[in-house]
């Protein structure tokens, strides 16, 4: 696993002193105030007194909050990364993709915040750039195209993200109060789409009853093996 890259050494701007922290030790704090309360929480301010430090000393590592927020986000997923150089290998690239697939969605759906900065900016988020060749080296397994490659793994990559994104969301406040549960909350508008005519919203009337009691990982694992049905049927044709 490569470690994220560092600032060159040099002095910083306005010769402020060289922090005594290391880049892990600001990216480590980086992530545990995501963690704790979301992009929100994470303040040059507020990573300074977590760390027991200045403000101008985080300048050493970083320019700015946009690159902290990339390198933040490549530091949680290099155990993500190592865990998917750890899962064995099959005879079925597709079975493979399917588990790497799964890893990066727990992920995610652990620290939502992953979602916004996963790939965006690969110069400095080296495990972002290796999880995604690792996913991609399971296509070349495959007869596909270059394109039919580039296309699967960007579909796969699609709704690993966007469900765990959606799962990972802030629940209504009623429900984060305690005042309904989760089924409670659904209910609500399964019973809502019950009551409309069905010859107006014909597929809402019929799936209200899946909605009420749906599973989110059932539903995100649903919607990969479709994905990856279609790459099979791909690859075999």
């Amino acid at each position: 696993m490569t470690p994220p890259r560092t600032r060159a050494a040099g002095p910083p701007a306005g010769g402020r002193r060289r922090a005594s922290h290391s880049m892990e030790t600001v990216l480590d704090g980086a992530v545990a105030l995501l963690d704790e309360s979301g992009e929100g929480a994470l303040t040059f301010r507020a990573l300074a007194g977590r760390l027991g430090t200045g403000v101008g000393s985080i300048y050493w590592y970083v320019a700015g909050k946009e690159e902290l927020l990339d390198r933040a986000t490549d530091h949680a997923l290099g155990p993500v990364l190592a865990s998917l150089e750890d899962l064995p290998v099959s005879d079925d690239p597709i079975d493979d993709l399917r588990a790497m697939a799964v890893t990066l969605f727990d992920a995610i759906v652990d620290r939502p915040w992953l979602a916004s900065y996963f790939m965006r900016n690969t110069d400095v988020q080296d495990n972002s750039l290796r999880l995604y060749e690792l996913l991609g080296q399971q296509t070349l397994r495959l007869d596909l195209t270059t394109r039919q490659r580039f296309h699967a793994v960007s579909a796969v990559v699609g709704i690993v993200v966007g469900t765990a994104a959606d799962i990972g969301q802030d629940p209504p406040q009623e429900v984060l109060d305690g005042a309904v549960d989760r089924e409670e909350f659904l209910g609500r508008f399964a019973a809502t789409w019950r009551r409309l005519d069905p010859a107006d919203f014909p597929f809402v009337h019929q799936i209200a009853d899946e909605f009420a009691g749906h599973d989110d990982k059932d539903q995100f694992l649903a919607a990969l093996d479709l994905a990856l049905a279609g790459l099979r049927l791909q690859a075999d044709g």
